[in-house]
């Protein structure tokens, strides 16, 4: 049987308005683009979540090929363009380089990909996220592969009893480790608790299917400047011993902490929402996350499903507002503000360099 790639590549090239949204001029460029490449690709499906624009692609081409990598570039180049003519925020603020070089790995966009051979039925949910960082699925994805309290199959189904395998990246390292659970459960904790320096990357069933992969670029660290949270990308198939579609959205029934929202520079609620309420506004945000189910059919997407449209995700909404009340009373102080190590990249070298000659030892 042979295998289909897919392919998710996502940059910001422009808001719509401020940080909040992306224009539908762009989705109609992108969807142009890649209607006309249709010969390269199985299938395609265009989406946004605040101002991210999101491709989703089918092929048989594998992962990291440099012609869907080329395609993906060459969309957000011409997108931007569109950008530019409408004068939207921060057009073409993701694309680090002036010129495609066979991969858009290190050049700004954030991709996930896999391959695999399609099952009798092959049901996949993407989650984008807006105004956050890779860090943000640790824990949904710790929950989802590792949690029997969320996930009962790992108890119940043979299937998946014997658990999976985790591979871990160290961001500022450039390292990654593989973790095997449930034998190694204490250990990945150690690592992935501190979300902005580890990140899961993947899961693995261990026969060695691949489960989820998620983006896992860190703009700032690539740029040596803020250009904007990463907002990532997270892909997960579910069902025939995976978890099942509701085990994977459970997470999410109540809402956790992740670093971003404004400016890139503060703590607050990652908030489930329906495509129609993922445009961020208070404070540039409270962060969010769309899911979009798929059913994959020879390659071709059938759908998406928008999981979190369900009302039974009014009160992870809720309690997403709440936390968002919160943490804005703290202002400045963290720990609705980042920690110091995580403000490098804004304006906290440049106070401290001011005032590194004004700081008196301590004598009694």
């Amino acid at each position: 049987m042979s295998k289909v790639t897919l392919s998710v590549i996502k940059a910001d090239v422009g808001g719509w308005v401020g940080h909040s949204g992306v224009h539908p001029a762009l989705m109609e460029r992108a969807k142009d683009c890649l209607e006309a490449a249709k010969g390269l690709l199985t299938d395609y499906y265009v989406a946004s979540c605040g101002d991210d624009l999101n491709l989703v692609m089918t092929h048989a081409l594998g992962v990291d090929s440099e012609a869907v990598h080329r395609l993906a570039w060459d969309t957000f180049v011409a997108c931007t363009g569109v950008a530019k003519k409408l004068k939207l925020y921060g057009a073409g603020q993701d694309l680090l380089s002036d010129a495609f070089s066979g991969n858009v790995k290190g050049m700004g966009p954030g991709v996930a990909e896999m391959e695999f051979e399609e099952r009798p039925s092959e049901p996949v949910i993407i989650f984008m996220a807006d105004k956050t960082e890779p860090g943000a699925w640790n824990f949904p994805v710790f929950k989802i592969f590792a949690d029997p309290f969320n996930t009962s199959g790992l108890v119940i189904d043979p299937k998946m009893h014997a658990g999976f395998r985790f591979e871990v990246h160290d961001l500022y390292e450039n390292k990654k480790v593989l973790f095997s659970l449930p034998e190694e459960y204490y250990d990945i904790l150690v690592l992935i608790g501190a979300a902005g320096h580890y990140t899961i990357k993947s899961v693995y069933s261990k026969s060695g299917d691949i489960a989820s992969v998620s983006t896992t670029q860190r703009l700032n660290l690539m740029a040596g400047r803020y250009v904007g949270k990463d907002d990532p990308v997270l892909i997960v198939r579910a069902q025939s011993g995976l978890p099942a579609v509701g085990e994977v959205l459970e997470p999410f029934a109540h809402p956790h902490i992740v670093s971003g929202w404004m400016r890139g520079s503060h703590n607050g609620p990652l908030m489930p929402v329906s495509v129609a309420d993922a445009h961020p506004t208070r404070f540039d945000g409270p962060p969010r996350v769309i899911a979009l189910g798929f059913q994959l059919c020879e390659g071709r997407l059938l759908g998406p499903q928008d999981f979190f449209a369900d009302p039974a995700f009014d009160r992870a909404r809720s309690e997403a507002l709440e936390l968002a009340d919160f943490f804005r009373r703290l202002g400045p102080f963290e720990p609705h503000r980042l920690p110091l190590d995580e403000m490098e990249y804004t304006t906290m070298p440049e106070v401290m360099k001011r005032l590194k000659d004004r700081f008196e030892d301590i004598t009694d």
